[in-house]
């Protein structure tokens, strides 16, 4: 008679994302027990699963900073064998997707979208803005086209909208306004100066962020962070002297927006909601949009109703005019979502690399685009300001990788 072997239940892990997938084990008498039966001396071997059943992984939208591009493919269930007489159990190797084998490929292409929607972003905002010099009009753009994106997705429950009490409204609005604040006075830098000449005065950026976390915060930042920064200020301030579209206008909103981001940061620590990122943008992004709608009616308002959109419609059309709009909105949305998914997935050395990159992409293409003159020592100083940021990245970096270590070694 045949023997009577029970089926062994191989063990499957899920990444709670979206793709199944099954690792290569051996399993053996010492951790599993076959309990059976036999009435004779013969082996029977069995497979408890289909010899190929193939399971489609799950995939998300593109709705959120943490469900982009998931592993795509298939997974193939191994034949699973066994023997009445005590032999062991050999589970092969099921079969990977070609992503999955080369994850780096993956992350090279979030570098990729990310840089080239930050850069399509910047040259299409800065060609609405020689038609429609509204500023403060187009900011409320970027943020109601993005705003409208979120509520669309929480409709479709891609993501699922995580609920907000008061206390949580109470974190997040500092936040928003500072978001709201930086954003604006980037927009009119953008159209006051050139593109290249906004992003080398934003480079300043981490000076203020050290300079905050050392006077305002009471953190101690190394002297070589310091030392790091130096560059940084030399080089800008070579830039700026001789930048040929220089104003001061363009300049100070550019500082303002500086000043306002790292407040943001500064209060982003202390607003840990506990939920994820995609819901805390979207809600700071609902609150910067409120933020930002009074000032533009204020001081646009009136000569947007009189000449603004007239003028514009008459320059290029009303459907460019709005398609223009809509779209700068979208990319200003999604390459903020972009990046922040792309920093999720790669460590703080390579995020302080790619943000210095980022900014080398946008004033390289912008100056090609806009055909924009600039000076030899503009050009000295503006790479004098991105090497100093890629040091005190870099420096930064290594430092918060000691701080983990150090952390992790003393709770073990």
């Amino acid at each position: 008679m045949a023997s009577m072997i029970t089926p062994v239940r191989s063990p499957i892990r899920t990444n709670q994302i979206s793709s199944l997938y099954l690792s290569p084990n051996r399993i053996s008498p010492s951790n599993v027990a076959l309990k059976s039966r036999s009435l004779s001396s013969s082996s029977l071997a069995f497979s408890p699963l289909p010899e190929k059943l193939r399971v489609p992984a799950l995939s998300t939208g593109f709705s959120g900073w943490s469900q982009h591009l998931r592993r795509r493919g298939t997974v193939e269930f191994p034949v699973v064998k066994a023997a009445s007489d005590g032999a062991e159990i050999e589970i092969t190797e099921g079969s990977k997707s070609f992503l999955e084998k080369f994850p780096f490929l993956i992350t090279g292409f979030f570098f990729f979208m990310w840089y080239f929607l930050n850069v399509i972003f910047n040259i299409l905002n800065k060609k609405v803005y020689n038609y429609f010099p509204y500023p403060y009009f187009v900011s409320v753009i970027h943020l109601l086209v993005g705003v409208v994106y979120c509520l669309v997705s929480w409709s479709v429950g891609l993501p699922k909208r995580a609920p907000i009490d008061k206390e949580q409204l109470a974190l997040l609005t500092p936040v928003a306004f500072c978001h709201a604040l930086g954003h604006v006075m980037s927009n009119v830098s953008f159209a006051a100066v050139a593109v290249s000449f906004t992003h080398t005065i934003k480079a300043l950026e981490p000076f203020f962020n050290a300079s905050a976390s050392q006077f305002v915060l009471g953190h101690h930042i190394p002297l070589s962070l310091w030392l790091s920064l130096a560059p940084v200020v030399i080089g800008v301030s070579m830039a700026s002297l001789t930048e040929l579209s220089f104003n001061w206008l363009g300049f100070g909103s550019a500082m303002i927006s500086n000043i306002a981001f790292t407040y943001r940061s500064i209060y982003s620590k202390k607003a840990m909601t506990g939920m994820d990122s995609t819901n805390v943008y979207a809600y700071i992004s609902i609150i910067a949009l409120l933020v930002c709608i009074p000032p533009a009616l204020i001081i646009e308002g009136p000569k947007l109703m009189q000449y603004g959109f007239r003028d514009a419609i008459a320059k290029v059309g009303i459907y460019k005019f709005v398609s223009d709009l809509f779209w700068i909105g979208m990319f200003y949305h999604l390459y903020n979502q972009l990046a922040t998914n792309t920093l999720e997935r790669v460590a703080p050395l390579t995020h302080a690399v790619g943000n210095v990159l980022k900014r080398v992409f946008v004033i390289g293409f912008s100056i090609v685009v806009f055909g924009n003159r600039i000076s030899t020592q503009t050009g000295i100083g503006t790479a004098i300001a991105i090497a100093g940021v890629a040091i005190y990245s870099l420096i930064k970096a290594n430092l918060e990788e000691q701080k983990k270590k150090a952390a992790a070694i003393s709770t073990s």
